[in-house]
C-alpha cells in the first residue's frame, strides 16, 4: 500500500496543475487560462501562477486599485466611516462574482480579478465626478469609465520599465469593455462580439447585485429615506423581510437595533438575488445548449440573469433607490459641488501646465494637454481632489 505524502513532502500546486485542474472541472462555457490569447508584450508564464490569477495580482497591487479607498461610491468619504467606497463595493462584488463564477463552473480567478479591477476607471466623487469630466472632455473626445479602465492597465500604471501599464492579458483586457459600444470598441481588438464572455456578464451581474444591497443600508444609514418606506414600496424587501421574521420571531418588531434589523433583511435580500442569479443563469446556458466560450459570445441573449420573476422584484427595488436616493437633494447638490470642483481644476491645470506632476506634464507632449489633465483628474480621490481644489482656487469643501 502506497503512504500518502506528509504535508512537508506534497508538492506545490503548480500553474500547471491548476491548468490541468481547469480543464478537468470547469464548465465547457468557461475560459481556461492555458488556452488564452497571451499579453501584448510577451512575459514568461509564472511557475505558481495561472495567467489570471497574475492579472488579479496585478490589480490588487496597483496604485489605482489602492485609491478606490478614497473614491466616492455614492456618498463622499469624508461622510462617513460606515459609507461604502469604490474599494469596499469592488471587494462586495468580488464576492458575489466567485461564488456565481464557482456555481456555474466558470474560472473563478478571472471573475474575481475583473470584480477587483472594474471600476478603477472611476474618477473622484463617483459617477457625478464622471458625468462632469464627460461634459468638460466633449471637444476633446469625452471621458467613459469603462475606457478608462483600459486606459489605467495599458497605459496609466508603472508597474516596469518593460512595458507601459501592467500588461494584462487579452481575455482579462477585453472583458473590462463589456458596455463599450461598437463605435467605441478599441480596433485591435477585432470585431465586437454580441456579447462578453460568461465570466464577464457574471461580473456585470454582480456588480448590480452588491450595490442593489449596500444602497438600501447607505441609504438608510445617511437619512434619506425610511425603513417604513421602501417596506411599503419594495416587495421584495417586505419578502425577505418576512424569511428573517421565519427565522427570528419577533426580532424585527422588538429590536432596538436598526443597524442589526436593518443588516439581517439586506443580507436576506442579497442571498435571495445571488442564489436566483445562480439558478436562472444555468436554466438559460441550458436553454442555449452553449457548449464553448465562443458559442456563449454569439448567442442570442445574455446567458447570466436573474430569472422574470426575481428580476422584475429587482427593477421595482432599483426604481425605489433611483427615485428615493439617487435623486435625493442632498445627491444632487453633490453632483453641483462635483462639476464645480473638477471644472476648476481642469481650468487651473490647463492654464497652468506646471502645476501638474512631471510625469503628466510629459504625458501631455504625447496625448495633448487636455487628456493628460483628465488622466490626471480621473486617478485622483475625493480629498486630493478637494485638497488641490483648495489649494488652486482657495474655495473651500461644501
Amino acid at each position: 500500500m502506497t503512504t500518502p505524502p506528509t504535508d512537508a513532502a506534497r508538492p506545490l500546486v503548480d500553474r500547471a496543475t491548476k491548468e490541468a485542474r481547469e480543464e478537468r472541472d470547469l464548465a465547457p462555457w468557461a475560459l481556461r487560462s492555458a488556452t488564452g490569447a497571451g499579453r501584448r508584450f510577451p512575459e514568461p508564464a509564472d511557475a505558481l501562477r495561472t495567467a489570471w490569477e497574475r492579472d488579479r495580482d496585478r490589480v490588487v497591487h496597483c496604485t489605482a486599485f489602492r485609491r478606490l479607498m478614497y473614491k466616492t461610491q455614492v456618498f463622499i468619504n469624508r461622510q462617513g466611516d460606515h459609507q461604502r467606497t469604490r474599494l469596499s463595493h469592488s471587494l462586495e462584488v468580488a464576492q458575489v462574482a466567485r461564488s456565481v463564477g464557482n456555481a456555474l463552473g466558470l474560472n473563478e480567478p478571472l471573475c474575481e480579478g475583473l470584480a477587483l479591477a472594474h471600476d478603477i476607471g472611476h474618477p473622484p466623487f463617483g459617477h457625478r465626478g464622471e458625468a462632469a469630466l464627460d461634459r468638460l472632455m466633449q471637444p476633446y473626445g469625452g471621458f467613459r469609465h469603462n475606457a478608462q479602465v483600459l486606459r489605467v492597465v495599458d497605459l496609466l500604471e508603472r508597474r516596469s520599465p518593460d512595458y507601459p501599464g501592467l500588461n494584462l492579458t487579452r481575455e482579462f483586457r477585453e472583458s473590462l469593455l463589456k458596455h463599450e459600444s461598437s463605435r467605441d470598441w478599441p480596433e485591435e481588438f477585432g470585431e465586437k462580439p454580441r456579447h462578453p464572455w460568461l465570466e464577464a456578464q457574471v461580473v456585470d451581474l454582480a456588480d448590480s447585485t452588491a450595490y442593489n444591497a449596500h444602497d438600501v443600508e447607505d441609504g438608510i444609514a445617511a437619512g434619506l429615506f425610511e425603513e417604513a418606506e421602501i417596506a411599503a414600496d419594495v416587495p421584495l424587501w417586505r419578502e425577505c423581510a418576512e424569511v428573517v421574521r421565519g427565522k427570528h420571531p419577533g426580532f424585527l418588531e422588538d429590536t432596538f437595533d436598526r443597524n442589526l434589523r436593518v443588516k439581517r433583511v439586506s443580507n436576506q435580500l442579497i442571498k435571495t438575488c445571488i442564489n436566483d442569479l445562480m439558478v436562472a443563469s444555468r436554466e438559460r446556458l441550458a436553454e442555449a445548449g452553449v457548449e464553448t466560450p465562443d458559442e456563449v459570445r454569439a448567442a442570442d441573449r445574455l446567458l447570466i440573469g436573474n430569472g422574470r420573476e426575481r428580476g422584475a422584484q429587482i427593477a421595482e427595488l432599483q426604481r425605489f433607490l433611483w427615485d428615493r436616493m439617487y435623486r435625493h437633494p442632498v445627491l444632487q447638490r453633490f453632483s453641483e459641488y462635483a462639476d464645480r470642483v473638477l471644472h476648476a481644476l481642469f481650468d487651473a491645470y490647463r492654464a497652468a501646465p506646471d502645476e501638474l506632476p512631471t510625469w503628466y506634464r510629459r504625458w501631455a507632449d504625447e496625448v495633448g494637454l487636455e487628456r493628460s489633465v483628465c488622466d490626471y483628474l480621473a486617478g485622483m480621490t475625493d480629498r486630493f481632489a478637494e485638497r488641490e481644489h483648495e489649494r488652486l482656487t482657495g474655495a473651500g469643501k461644501y
